[in-house]
């Protein structure tokens, strides 16, 4: 079972140092959110993804959730370690006080949200969604339905799903089949199937709260006449008691290449009673808040179990004895791995992209809570914008690069690391479903490039250049040449996007054969952009701590001077045209 310690300091390090927006430091609900009272969460939170949720990443893998007689059974441990979670308030971390919450803002539960990635993927996923349900009912509901059901999954007693996917439709969302019959009581009867549900099914909560898309028998065809509803497992009683089971029914549970202990279900729906959420026809809309929110979060999946991958990379390496370098250390046998240059790079790889990674997440996370939260509206709409753009590229880059450094973790571990024994394996599996849920990558960048980049409130992708060139004009001598080699590339970057909008005018085919590339480039330079804010303080304060300023220094060396060209490389790739892709014939 691979082991892991949950990068408290470098977490506080941008919790203390890079809480630098000023828009997010006006927010008076967190004024008081001191880096004390973040110390204190995170090391409860170390604890309890260390010594609790951790081993149930091997038990969940090893016996899967099974469906037994209509029942949905977690794998064991599950149930005991679930109670203890929400016992301990872990599922209210970033809910609001008014339903039982503790109000903690982005910039802490991102943090809370890598180490239990880290821990285990597939424990997380029961309450990872009832959050992206609490926040999709707190933003479109009504007051009655919020009163019944948030207090609830705040507390964690009830959970929450998100119910899209069906076999006629995955991303073309449009095509769906599930209808939904209004009654006279002002209800509705859902009926249709759902495949792909995330804990769709579990015996860990009282009640499973669904959210459905479905479309009302006298809505138009196509994406215009999606509605949302909520469809909850047990029917609520006025008292807020259980009552009967409503006409919900689970199909199967998926049997999949990782994440195992979670249940992926198959869920029927049989006139069951459902209530609508926000207004109808505009059911898309209102999942897209649950949905955005939980791109970020897959996104920070990726970045979670590239952690733990590369903390067991690192340690092996310094263990695990094969061949002799140039200079060798050793005066009888061989040197330890950690010695050897290709196997330094893969773990300077790992180390740089990671830590940039983390950097441009908490960055995201105060323009998240500024776009939600001040109270100019302004503001609250560039912040918005701001983290329109990014969500693609945070989930798709932080994913794509988790199987990178998972794939490379294998290789350090050589055939222990293809064997189960070691658990790297698992990690490997267990990421490769981030680059496909919640969106495929390419659906990603296809949103990014034909939505993303500009909107109905101007070249959102010029904004954010001029912003990075204004945070980026440092006096400081030292950091100068880092911010030299970063302009190079932001040039590329602005010139990429100049050559997509002008392609988006003429040849379709051009952008979408590009996309990729392009969140690829804009990837890698917004995380150059969160190491030079990393470089700011690190040479400012470098005397404060030498050791930690002197190793941020150097694995920023190594990022700008090894990752970074991968920017141009996707850049000179996509600028190739589509002529030769779409003109091939297949035999």
């Amino acid at each position: 079972m691979p082991s892991y310690t949950a990068p408290v300091d470098d977490m506080m390090f941008l919790f203390e140092k890079l809480r630098d927006n000023k828009n997010y430091n006006e927010l008076e609900k967190y004024k008081e959110v001191s880096p004390d009272l973040v110390k204190d969460i995170l090391e409860e939170a170390a604890k309890i993804n260390q010594n609790l949720i951790l081993p149930l990443a091997k038990v969940g893998d090893e016996n899967p959730a099974v469906l037994e007689n209509g029942v949905v059974r977690t794998p064991p441990g599950y149930k005991e370690a679930y109670q203890k979670y929400i016992e301990d308030g872990w599922t209210s971390l970033s809910c609001d006080p008014k339903y039982g919450g503790q109000g903690m803002p982005k910039t802490v539960s991102a943090f809370f949200d890598e180490m239990l990635s880290s821990a285990s993927l597939s424990f997380k996923l029961y309450s990872e969604l009832s959050i992206g349900a609490y926040n999709c009912i707190n933003h479109h509901a009504s007051d009655e339905i919020k009163n019944k059901y948030l207090p609830k999954i705040v507390e964690g007693k009830w959970s929450g799903t998100m119910c899209l996917t069906e076999p006629v439709c995955g991303t073309d969302l449009g095509l769906l089949k599930t209808k939904a019959e209004k009654q006279t009581d002002g209800t509705y009867k859902i009926s249709g199937q759902k495949i792909f549900i995330t804990s769709g099914d579990q015996d860990l909560t009282e009640n499973i709260i669904h959210l459905v898309i479905a479309r009302a028998t006298d809505s138009p065809a196509g994406t215009k006449g999606i509605s949302l509803f909520l469809v909850p497992k047990f029917a609520v009683n006025e008292d807020g008691s259980i009552g009967s089971r409503n006409g919900i029914s689970t199909g199967s549970i998926e049997s999949k290449m990782g994440i195992k202990g979670s249940a992926t279900c198959v869920l029927n729906f049989d006139e069951a009673t459902g209530y609508i959420i926000g207004k109808k026809d505009k059911g898309l809309s209102a999942m897209f808040t649950m949905m955005n929110l939980e791109r970020i979060v897959v996104g920070i999946q990726g970045l979670g179990i590239s952690e733990i991958a590369y903390q067991n990379s690192l340690a092996y390496a310094k263990e695990r004895k094969q061949g002799k370098t140039n200079n060798t250390k050793s005066t009888n046998g061989a040197d330890f791995i950690i010695e050897h240059p290709d196997i330094r790079k893969s773990l300077l790889n790992m180390k740089s992209i990671i830590e940039g990674e983390r950097a441009l997440c908490f960055w995201l996370s105060q323009q998240t809570e500024v776009s939600l939260n001040h109270p100019d509206e302004k503001i609250r709409q560039e912040a918005s914008d701001y983290v329109s753009l990014m969500t693609p590229v945070v989930k798709s880059l932080f994913t794509d690069l988790g199987m990178e450094i998972t794939n490379d973790a294998m290789q350090i571990h050589g055939g222990y690391g293809y064997t189960k024994d070691q658990g790297i394996e698992q990690l490997y599996r267990d990421n490769r479903i981030t680059p496909i849920y919640e969106g495929t990558n390419s659906v990603q960048a296809a949103d990014l490039v034909f939505r993303k980049l500009s909107n109905k409130n101007g070249n959102i992708i010029n904004k954010f250049l001029d912003l990075i060139k204004n945070e980026t004009n440092s006096s400081n001598e030292k950091i100068k040449p880092f911010i030299k080699e970063f302009t190079h590339y932001l040039n590329i970057l602005a010139k990429f996007s100049e050559w997509i909008n002008e392609k988006a005018k003429s040849d379709k085919d051009d952008v979408s054969a590009a996309a990729n590339d392009y969140l690829k480039t804009l990837g890698f330079v917004s995380v150059a952009y969160a190491w030079i804010k990393v470089l700011e303080v690190s040479f400012k304060d470098y005397n404060e701590n030498k050791n930690f300023y002197e190793d941020k220094i150097n694995t920023a060396k190594f990022y700008f001077e090894k990752v970074l060209p991968r920017a141009e490389q996707h850049y000179k790739t996509a600028i190739s045209g589509s002529s030769n892709i779409m003109n091939f014939k297949f035999n």
